[in-house]
């Protein structure tokens, strides 16, 4: 009988992946680029592009001899302006060349990195900067006010400032400044006192080197949760958890340097900081960067335009692409792309096949989260990947399925459990959250073990498949339903582009639940509701099969485009309070 203890997914590796990597460099994170930067100092390192009318897109590129060269700077900026080791910095910017320069000068500072969506309202933003404990802020002009909005009440003494712009094609810049930046909100005319745009801090500090002992054990980034399930957790990771998960997924998926990657997961989320961000740098690749990977047609201009070969997205982002005309019709290829990676929600089997035919290339689902501190498991590129499958665990993973139960009894091999792992890149903890972190780490035999909170089990190959978030489960008559199967199900469905499912309290059964179906259909198609109903029956039990459906133009999608599951129950609510209000 094959028990977790024997790794047996070892032996599905594609040739070349090492079982261990053991011992892990002992490196601060920005050491890939100190040494990138000297291998290879003239390989690109960013591709910044813009489209303009009649030009086309046109682009501009930053080395690895630059980008070492323009951190170095602003560390040494933010030392002379006071940071002391371990002190946070907050980046509030999108997918641009400053968010690299930003992120590597904080490190070489001995700072911390606080990456913040950009897009928060002020008071979600506030929260993650009081919680963090941010002394220091820098944002993209467009975020600006909002940034003075919350910093009175903030811990931030400092904000610096950069322009979209900055780093565009010089015709690019022209062009941005006469037609769209005060329109779009970029433009400051004047800022406030203490503060101090990016581009005078390097200037500076220009040709400056950091006096600053960072180690690996050091803290690296304070990553919020995505909050799916409630109030965000800062995740805190050293430097040697990144340097080790970026070592494990390089390991996996072996990039070489004349690889393109596609920057269009957001850099502020550890999708995009480890997997693309630190794994590019550390091979000497190119980034070729997506703003706003929500503007299809600009995606569309990067991938026309710079041919990526990996790429890492979710779900939802790859089937844009499988459904979109200019996609569909062959006037954008995606034939350069050999190797996707998704994340974040379930690949729905569909999507994959479609976007795999289009390609070329290989799309391989994995799993991982905020806490360790992105990816532990992934499909093989070369081997069998297996429908509904995860993959397996990245080099150096330890993985045990344990009871819902009593949460510490290891369940046989192709049973349901929670989901619980043990590796060189866990977090440290949750920052002020000694309960949750106790919850989230424990002991067992000498070992840090992180639960994960969801559902799970492994088969005899070692494949991991995710069923479900233990918070999202739903009793339906006496039986645990997981609305992540019955999405799956639902996805099947020709007419059905995307799908959330939720449990809700029952309409007329006190105390019980019901489940309903969000239905976002594809252009021009069109289903009933005893259409789903009848489709589901086929494939679920009939205590699955949801009996309720709403039809929406969008589901509500997090950072990272996953179903946020809450607002959909809040829609819920809200509906049924205002047909009570009519009614009376």
């Amino acid at each position: 009988m094959v028990t977790y203890a024997d790794k047996p997914w070892l032996q599905h590796y594609d040739s070349g992946v090492p079982s261990s990597l053991q011992p892990y460099p002992a490196i601060p994170l920005h050491n890939f680029l100190r040494d990138t930067a000297r291998t290879k100092p003239n390989h690109t390192a960013l591709i910044t592009s813009i489209h303009v009318p009649v030009l086309g897109r046109i682009h501009s590129e930053l080395s690895y001899r630059e980008l070492d060269s323009l951190t170095d700077a602003l560390a040494a900026g933010l030392i002379s302006r006071g940071l002391q080791k371990g002190d946070r910095v907050a980046i509030i910017m999108p997918n641009c060349a400053a968010f690299a320069i930003s992120f590597y000068g904080i490190l070489k500072a001995g700072g911390v990195v606080v990456a913040t969506n950009p897009t928060y309202p002020a008071a979600r933003m506030q929260h993650q900067i009081n919680d963090s404990g941010a002394t220091v802020a820098i944002t993209l002009s467009l975020f600006y006010q909002t940034v003075k909005q919350i910093q009175p009440d903030t811990s931030v003494q400092t904000v610096i400032v950069t322009n979209i712009k900055e780093y565009f094609p010089a015709t690019g810049k022209i062009l941005f400044t006469l037609v769209r930046e005060k329109k779009d909100g970029h433009r400051i005319d004047d800022l406030a006192a203490g503060d101090l745009w990016l581009q005078d801090a390097l200037s500076e500090h220009h040709g400056q080197k950091p006096a600053v002992d960072v180690i690996s054990d050091d803290m690296c980034i304070y990553q919020y949760t995505g909050g799916t399930t409630g109030t965000p957790k800062a995740a805190m990771s050293t430097h040697q958890a990144l340097v080790a998960n970026t070592l494990q997924m390089s390991a996996v998926l072996q990039p070489q340097e004349d690889e393109i990657f596609l920057g269009a997961i957001p850099l502020f989320h550890v999708f995009g900081m480890v997997a693309v961000l630190s794994k590019a740098v550390y091979v000497g690749a190119k980034i070729a960067l997506v703003i706003n990977a929500r503007d299809i047609e600009d995606l569309l201009g990067v991938l026309h335009k710079f041919k990526p070969t990996i790429f890492h997205g979710v779900p939802a982002l790859y089937n844009r692409l499988n459904e979109h005309p200019r996609i569909r019709s062959g006037e954008i290829s995606l034939k350069s792309i050999r190797a996707c990676v998704s994340g974040s929600t379930p690949l729905p089997p569909a999507v994959k096949r479609e976007f795999e035919r289009l390609s070329g290339g290989k799309l391989l689902e994995g799993f991982g989260m905020s806490e360790a501190p992105t990816a532990s498991h992934v499909n093989p590129l070369n081997g069998e990947n297996r429908e509904g499958s995860v993959g397996m665990p990245i080099p150096d993973m330890e993985i045990r399925i344990v009871s819902l139960e009593d949460e510490v009894t290891d369940v046989p091999v192709g049973e349901t459990g929670e989901l619980v792992m043990s590796g060189p890149q866990l977090m440290q903890g949750y920052h002020n959250m000694p309960d949750e972190t106790a919850l989230a780490l424990r002991p067992k035999n000498g070992k840090t073990w992180l639960y994960t909170g969801d559902i799970a089990y492994m088969d005899e190959d070692g494949y991991f498949y995710i069923v479900d978030r233990k918070k999202d489960m739903v009793p339906i008559g006496g039986f645990n339903v997981y609305p992540a199967n019955v999405e799956k199900v639902l996805k099947e469905h020709p007419a059905v582009l995307e799908v959330g499912v939720a449990g809700i309290p029952h309409p007329t059964k006190t105390g019980q639940q019901a489940l309903k179906a969000w239905i976002v259909l594809k252009d021009g198609a069109s289903v009933t509701q005893q259409e789903l109903i009848e489709h589901c029956t086929i494939y679920l039990a009939r205590f699955e099969v949801p009996n309720r459906y709403a039809f929406i133009d969008a589901l509500p999608k997090s950072d990272v485009l996953k179903t946020l599951r809450r607002e959909l129950l809040q829609m819920e609510m809200a509906e049924r309070a205002r047909a009570n209000a009519e009614s009376t």
